[in-house]
């Protein structure tokens, strides 16, 4: 059972399941000049259109069908260069997707990746399914004027196909698929306390005035910081998952692209005052009241057709709420506060410090050499001590934090009694035990990674920089694969043993019996 149960047409046998994510698709090429545009981060349309006439080949060989989930941040509607001449809420930023705006986007991705589109009405046409659900990137695809766009396009490669009839078994969805007894899939965005909604479901909401959009009352901040800061280092950076990431990306342009940095930091400041001035401001209660209604609503719709009630409610109450932009720009003042007093502090300290040794310098009995000796070691010393705290700052590795996903994922196999649970959004593959079904078989939590570059300078595993990651489900038995081009095939995905981990392979027969029993949270 999904939103809505599970049609009869495959009531009779368990389907493959195939689970990709955080594809990122913008705009494609320029039909203007023939090239990307500077904010594309997909570059692998071949790729996944040969990917998926191999799936298809793959199920088809044991007899089976398959259904392709694209869970969340499919399409990238945050990465949009602003074109010249268009509209835009803020200068050099792509216009907000707003119900006026968002089919017109969808539209020019689409067609600026013609072979991702056949590849998804290859599945179709071979008898497949294919289901489409939102991340915080794509949010809007639970817009008719989105699923309209999408459609069109599916319609018009299936027409070369000879196959417009398979457009039937494409469905876009609001939130979640779920098959009781055997799989959970969401996005994962409102599990991350930077990157979640607090009123997620807005298809009610694709007919309010663009205005209320145009508020942002209830962005996440990892959207903020996406779309009105890393965009303007364009092509050079990769997407940020998450703003705890933000060192290290930090750290490789203060190191490779210095000027740069500052150039951008310091032409953004005035722009990033006004953007947080705005933010701080009074709540328009009337978006927030619109928001909330419209996804209360939603909720329990959904609560009715999927047949989980209060079990779905609970998930919902799951969601990570405390660092939206507006919650964050009403404590920034606070912090910076803090911040700004402490820095003071530290300074009027080191220099009392300073004057305090100088004149004691001054006060032994020695010659002017030994004088100037010992007043230059002291500036050397407070030097290289600034100069040690930088370094520290810079070169310490930063732990990713993915507890919050896990424990959301383990509190969702207990609530709606599942196998396997299925994220995305970190962009980081991760194969992860979560407990136990009440028949005493493993839970695992999967998360898909990403089909986009990764920033991997700082971490020392064999893979490539690209690696299309999948989720294949078989049964009930899954397994973690990457797409090889090269090869043709399906390869295990490589993942090291974490502290504290249980061992474990990719393949979940073959782990039934393994381990402790220990849950790692």
């Amino acid at each position: 059972m999904s939103e809505r149960p599970i049609s009869a047409a495959f009531e009779q046998e368990l389907q493959d399941i195939y689970v990709v994510s955080d594809l990122h698709i913008g705009r494609g090429k320029n039909p203007a000049t023939g090239r990307y545009y500077s904010l594309e981060a997909f570059f692998y349309d071949d790729d996944f259109l040969n990917f998926c006439e191999r799936i298809c080949q793959e199920t088809e060989a044991v007899g089976r069908t398959l259904l392709l989930v694209l869970n969340g941040d499919a399409f990238d509607f945050l990465r949009i260069d602003s074109e010249p001449g268009e509209a835009a809420m803020w200068p050099h930023h792509g216009p907000i997707a707003t119900p006026s705006v968002a089919g017109r986007l969808a539209r020019e991705i689409l067609a600026g990746h013609p072979r991702f589109v056949d590849g998804l009405a290859l599945v179709l046409a071979r008898g497949h399914r294919v289901i489409l659900l939102p991340g915080n990137h794509d949010h809007v695809v639970q817009w008719t004027c989105v699923q309209d766009e999408v459609r069109a396009a599916l319609f018009r490669s299936l027409e070369r196909l000879g196959a417009t009839d398979a457009l039937d078994r494409f469905e876009a969805r609001q939130w979640f698929y779920h098959e009781p007894g055997r799989i959970w899939i969401e996005h994962g965005c409102q599990y991350d306390p930077e990157n979640s909604f607090r009123w997620f479901l807005r298809k009610p909401l694709e007919t309010a005035p663009d205005d209320l959009h145009e508020a942002e009352r209830d962005l996440p901040l990892g959207n903020f910081f996406q779309r009105y800061l890393y965009n303007a280092f364009g092509a050079i950076t990769f997407i940020v998952p998450s703003s705890r990431a933000n060192v290290r990306y930090f750290r490789w342009l203060l190191i490779n692209q210095p000027r740069f940095l500052i150039t951008v930091i310091f032409s953004h400041l005035p722009f990033l005052y006004q953007v947080i001035r705005r933010f701080a401001g009074a709540a328009e209660r009337g978006a927030h009241e619109a928001m909330r209604t419209a996804h209360d609503a939603e909720l329990e719709r959904l609560a009715v057709e999927s047949k989980l009630g209060d079990r779905l409610r609970d998930v919902d109450a799951l969601k990570e709420t405390r660092a939206d932009v507006v919650q964050a720009t009403r404590s920034l003042s606070r912090q910076l506060t803090k911040l700004i007093g402490a820095g003071l502090a530290v300074a009027l300290l080191v220099t009392a410090l300073w004057f305090v040794a100088f004149l004691s310098i001054n006060q032994i009995r020695a010659g002017f050499g030994l004088k100037t000796l010992m007043f230059l070691s002291l500036n050397l010393f407070l030097l290289a001590s600034a100069v040690g705290v930088v370094i520290y700052g810079l070169m310490r590795t930063t732990r990713e934090e993915k507890l919050p996903l896990r424990r959301a994922a383990r509190r969702i196999a207990d609530l709606v009694d599942v196998p396997i649970v299925c994220f995305g959004h970190i962009h980081d593959e991760v194969v992860w035990p979560i407990g136990w079904t009440s028949d005493g078989e493993r839970r695992w939590y999967f998360n898909t990674g990403t089909w986009i570059a990764v920033f991997t300078h700082d971490v020392l595993l064999p893979r490539e920089r690209v690696q299309y990651t999948f989720l294949r489900v078989r049964d009930y038995q899954a397994e973690l694969l990457y797409w090889s081009a090269g090869r043709n095939q399906a390869r295990p995905v490589i993942l090291l043993e974490e502290q504290q981990h249980l061992p474990l392979g990719l393949s979940l027969p073959a782990l039934d019996d393994s381990g402790d029993g220990t849950d790692c949270d």
